[in-house]
C-alpha cells in the first residue's frame, strides 16, 4: 500500500477542509464546480484501466465464497442501506440517497491491500474485483430509482445519460486501452507505463474533485452541517453489521480462515469514488447527496484498517491453536 494509499482519508479530509475554506474566501470559487466532473471522470478511467476482467476466471475455485459474497453485496446490503436510510434518515432525503448510492456499491480498488493486510485470500479477491464491477455498474441505477423510492424525483432518461457518462464510457474506453495498448507498446510496457501511473493518480483526483465540491457548495455544507453529523449512526451501524453477519455466513459455509477474511473484507468494503461521480452528474441541483458521499470514506479507511488487523491477529491465533 501506497503512502497516498494509507493517508487517504488524512488527505479527502484536508481537500474538504482546503475546499470549503475557499469556497467562503473566495468569491470566484464557483468557477471550481467546471472542474469536479472532468476530474472525476479521468480518476474513474485510471480505476477501471486498473481492472482486468480475464481474472475472473479464477473465481470459479471458489464458488461457495462467490456466492455468498455476491448475495450479501447485491441483495442484503441494499435492503440494510435503504432500512437505515428509512429508519435514521427519513427527514433527510439527500442524505438517504448519499448514503445508499455509496452502501451498495463494493469496492473495486483499496479493498484487495486490506484483504493482504489481513492474510485472506488474494486470488480470489482480484478475481471478484471485475465481477463487483461490471454488477454495480448494471444495478446501481437500479437501486437508485426502486430503493430511493419518491426521494429521488429522477427520471430514467436522466439517470441514463449519468450512468452512460461518468461509468460506461470510462469503463469502455479503459477496455479499448488496455486490448489496444499491449499491441501497439507491448503488455510490459503497458503495465509499466500506463497501468502503474493510473493507480498513482486515482487519489490526487479524488482530492482535487472533492476540494472543487467543496469550494462550490460551501454554504450549502456550512448550512448542513448538522444534518452531516447524522449519517454517523447508521456508517456505525454499517459497518459493525457487515463484518459479523459476513463471518457468520462464512463459518456457516465452512470456508477456510483467508476465504472467510476474504469475504468479510469485500462485502465491507464500498466504492465511494464511483459512486461520488454518479451522483454529480445525476444529482447536480442537489450537492448535498454529493458531499454526503464524502463522509464515507472518512470513517470507511480506519474501519477497514482496524478491522484488517483484528482478522489477521484472530487467523493467527487460530492457526496457532
Amino acid at each position: 500500500m501506497s503512502l497516498a494509499e494509507r493517508l487517504q482519508s488524512v488527505f479527502v479530509t484536508v481537500a474538504a477542509v482546503l475546499g470549503l475554506s475557499l469556497g467562503l474566501l473566495l468569491p470566484a470559487a464557483h468557477l471550481a464546480e467546471h472542474v469536479i466532473l472532468p476530474a472525476l471522470l479521468v480518476m474513474l478511467a485510471a480505476i477501471f484501466l486498473q481492472m482486468n476482467l480475464a481474472q475472473v476466471g479464477e473465481a470459479r475455485q471458489a464458488k461457495g465464497l462467490v456466492a455468498a459474497s455476491l448475495v450479501l453485496n447485491f441483495v442484503f446490503t441494499p435492503v440494510l442501506a435503504w432500512a437505515l436510510g428509512a429508519g435514521l434518515l427519513g427527514g433527510e432525503p439527500d442524505l438517504r440517497i448519499g448514503l445508499l448510492l455509496l452502501l451498495v456499491t463494493p469496492c473495486t480498488d483499496w479493498y484487495l491491500v486490506f484483504t493482504a493486510l489481513a492474510r485472506g485470500h488474494t486470488g480470489i479477491a482480484t478475481a471478484l474485483l471485475p465481477v463487483n464491477l461490471v454488477l454495480q455498474l448494471a444495478l446501481l441505477p437500479l437501486y437508485i430509482l426502486f430503493l430511493g423510492g419518491e426521494t429521488v424525483g429522477l427520471d430514467w432518461r436522466m439517470l441514463f445519460e449519468a450512468v452512460v457518462l461518468v461509468l460506461f464510457f470510462p469503463a469502455a474506453l479503459a477496455v479499448i486501452l488496455r486490448r489496444g495498448l499491449p499491441r501497439i507498446m507491448g503488455r510490459r510496457e503497458m503495465e509499466r507505463r500506463i497501468i502503474g501511473p493510473a493507480g498513482a493518480v486515482v487519489v490526487p483526483l479524488l482530492c482535487l474533485a472533492v476540494a472543487a465540491m467543496f469550494a462550490t457548495h460551501a454554504e450549502t455544507v456550512l448550512a448542513n452541517w448538522d444534518a452531516l453529523l447524522l449519517l454517523l449512526a447508521p456508517l456505525l451501524i454499517f459497518f459493525a453489521v457487515l463484518p459479523l453477519v459476513s463471518a457468520g455466513v462464512g463459518k456457516l459455509l465452512k470456508l477456510r480462515a483467508d476465504r472467510r477474511v476474504t469475504l468479510i473484507m469485500t462485502t465491507t468494503a464500498r466504492n465511494s469514488p464511483i459512486a461520488l461521480a454518479l451522483a454529480v452528474a445525476a444529482f447536480p441541483d442537489r450537492p448535498l447527496i454529493a458531499v454526503a458521499l464524502v463522509a464515507g470514506p472518512l470513517l470507511e479507511l480506519p474501519v477497514l484498517a482496524v478491522l484488517s488487523q483484528i482478522l489477521r491477529v484472530r487467523k493467527s491465533a487460530s492457526a496457532g491453536s
